[in-house]
């Protein structure tokens, strides 16, 4: 099986022992460990964005409406002294361990769920509370499929997993830019355009698309064989492929995506 190059400074295994990886090139230092902001800020500032002509579009009251409201949630902050954030990261772990009591919002059991260290909150600094919210409507949503990703039970697995809470964030970060969200008024990418069209049929289009992209990438790192050093490529050739997808003619609905069928696989 192909394995990534420094694989021996690997910490984190499947067993939950130790601490968790990285997902880009590990930072040297005396406790072994990188700040939040080194995986986040560093995944996609090195990804190959495609220079697109800028058209001219005029979004339905819907669009407007739907696409305002989703744009809303992307620049709440994860803040660990809100007690509804605190009570979504509760539901989290409930939802993924039911038979297992949570000691509290600050242990090392999160290390279990895949986070980077005791207290998932120092994770959301680089995406915010809707990747809380992308991993509690994935549970809720789609749970044969979470429990199948969360606790990697098909294929052939690489020695060095990636973390699953952690990658979570990223597919939540990836996506935001490959839509191109951030864009005020409106996206002006293909995928971005296409998928207001999505979005117009169901207001849950973009929930639905991460848990499409949470189950696409983790197909993609069992087809090349990936380990942890690999995350990247695993997550740009995701996103390789749900760009395909959502420039298809024929996609009207986030279920005429033809990967839509791995949340059911």
């Amino acid at each position: 099986m192909k394995r990534g190059k420094g694989e021996k400074k690997a910490t984190k295994s499947r067993d939950g022992s130790g601490q968790v990886v990285p997902l880009t090139e590990p930072v040297v230092t005396a406790t072994g460990m990188v700040g939040t902001r080194s995986w986040i800020g560093g995944l996609f500032t090195r990804s190959n964005r495609r220079q697109e002509k800028s058209v001219e579009y005029t979004l339905s009251p819907l669009q407007e409406e739907r696409l305002q409201r989703l744009q809303d949630r992307m620049v709440v902050p994860f803040d660990e002294t809100r007690p509804d954030h605190q009570e979504s990261l509760k539901a989290l772990w409930n939802v993924a361990f039911p038979n297992v009591n949570l000691t509290g919002l600050v242990t090392e059991q999160w290390k279990e769920m895949g986070w980077q260290g005791p207290n998932p909150s120092t994770d959301f600094r680089g995406c915010g509370f809707i990747a809380l919210e992308n991993l509690l409507f994935s549970a809720r949503t789609y749970p044969v499929c979470f429990r199948r990703l969360l606790l990697k039970q098909r294929g052939d697995r690489a020695k060095w997993e990636y973390p699953f809470a952690v990658a979570g964030i990223n597919i939540s970060f990836m996506l935001i830019q490959m839509l191109d969200l951030q864009n005020n008024p409106k996206p002006k990418c293909l995928p971005g355009m296409n998928f207001l069209k999505l979005l117009e049929e169901d207001e849950k289009a973009f929930d639905v698309l991460y848990c499409i992209a949470f189950a696409m990438m983790d197909a993609q790192w069992l087809a090349m064989h990936a380990s942890y050093m690999e995350f990247n490529e695993v997550l740009q050739a995701t996103r390789n492929q749900l760009e395909r997808e959502l420039s298809l003619d024929d996609i009207h609905r986030i279920q005429d995506l033809p990967a839509y069928n791995l949340l059911f696989q």
